[in-house]
């Protein structure tokens, strides 16, 4: 992945617990192909060396949420909620929505995956799915997806 300074990205990696953390800024500096890249992260003065292959640009489609607990795609009040979760997220990565529509208590198009919503930025069309993770069953997975043209 190419990436130049002032580059929108999001940085995932590990909190001081533990715990997986997804932080935003901006690139800094690039030392080559392939090689570190120096991030300014929001709300911090200095910038950190961080491996280029835990870097994202930040984009509809690489904004997602990653959280515990299968009821928030059981539950259809825990779900319609999943929206403005996704949305909240998205103004901290810096994107800019055009509109965001709702589907209700969503729609559930696969075994354990709903779409949620649509939405419109910088031109195209999207729809917010929230999915329970192959990897792990006990997390659901919320991200957006480029509409196909076929599509309602």
């Amino acid at each position: 992945m190419n990436f130049s300074p002032g580059d929108r990205i999001r940085y995932e990696c590990e909190g001081d617990d533990g715990l997986p953390l997804v932080r935003y800024g901006f690139i800094g500096g690039v030392a080559g192909q392939g090689g570190p890249v120096v991030v300014m992260l929001d709300g911090e003065l200095g910038g950190d060396v961080v491996n280029v292959a835990d870097v994202q640009h930040v984009t509809v489609t690489t904004v997602e949420l990653r959280l515990h607990g299968t009821d928030l795609v059981d539950d259809p009040d825990l779900r319609r909620g999943l929206v403005s979760l996704w949305h909240a997220e998205a103004d901290t990565a810096g994107l800019d929505i055009d509109s965001l529509h709702s589907i209700g208590d969503g729609e559930c198009d696969a075994p354990g995956g709903w779409c949620l919503a649509e939405l419109l930025a910088g031109g195209d069309r999207y729809v917010l799915r929230a999915e329970r993770c192959s990897i792990d069953p006990e997390m659901v997975r919320v991200h957006a997806q480029v509409r196909s043209a076929g599509a309602g």
